[in-house]
């Protein structure tokens, strides 16, 4: 099972025509996956008071917290789509690694830090204005080894569109087809 994760509020933007091109190539092949799509659901990053009185127990009063854990329980690829804004990603999606990756969920204390899921692959795909070298330390050292592989997310492999909003339509169609040979 494929889970995608949608981080991008406008669907009329450039990371939604990635995401069409993703499902489709999914749909093509009989690929069964599910979508997160964080603004759509209307997903509150930030952690309430009710949230903290239970995360030391890994626990959330979201409801969508759990609703994203059981699709990640059934992955075993997990895909990102994303805007770099202010040189990281999103904050909806840093919002989502707070309240979703929890304690007893992705990871655990018992030993030292215990990697708890076990999705074998990753494709992060984010888009820029900037040459995507600027954001390489953000994205492969933060976001994929101290983010996704310390939870049991591996095999992560990242690719970015530049300079997405003043690039020209063949760049952009080229990637989205660089992005369906991926998928």
């Amino acid at each position: 099972m494929v889970t995608i994760v949608f981080s991008h509020p406008w669907h009329g933007s450039f990371n939604k025509a990635i995401l069409d091109v993703v499902t489709q190539k999914l749909d093509k092949e009989n690929k069964a996956y599910e979508l997160i799509d964080l603004p759509k659901d209307n997903f509150n990053p930030a952690l309430t008071e009710a949230d903290l009185a239970l995360y030391s127990r890994g626990q959330s009063a979201d409801p969508l917290v759990a609703k994203y854990q059981n699709m990640l329980k059934k992955s075993d690829e997990v895909i990102f789509i994303f805007p770099i804004w202010w040189g990281t990603i999103p904050a909806i999606l840093k919002g989502f690694f707070d309240k979703v990756l929890l304690v007893n969920f992705s990871h655990n204390y018992e030993n030292g830090w215990t990697p708890l899921l076990k999705i074998n692959k990753a494709t992060v795909i984010s888009t820029s204005e900037s040459p995507g070298d600027n954001f390489r330390n953000s994205i492969e050292n933060v976001f994929i080894k101290d983010m996704l592989n310390s939870v049991g997310i591996s095999n992560a492999n990242w690719h970015n569109n530049s300079q997405t909003s003043y690039g020209t339509d063949e760049q952009r169609q080229a990637f989205l087809k660089k992005i369906e040979e991926l998928v």
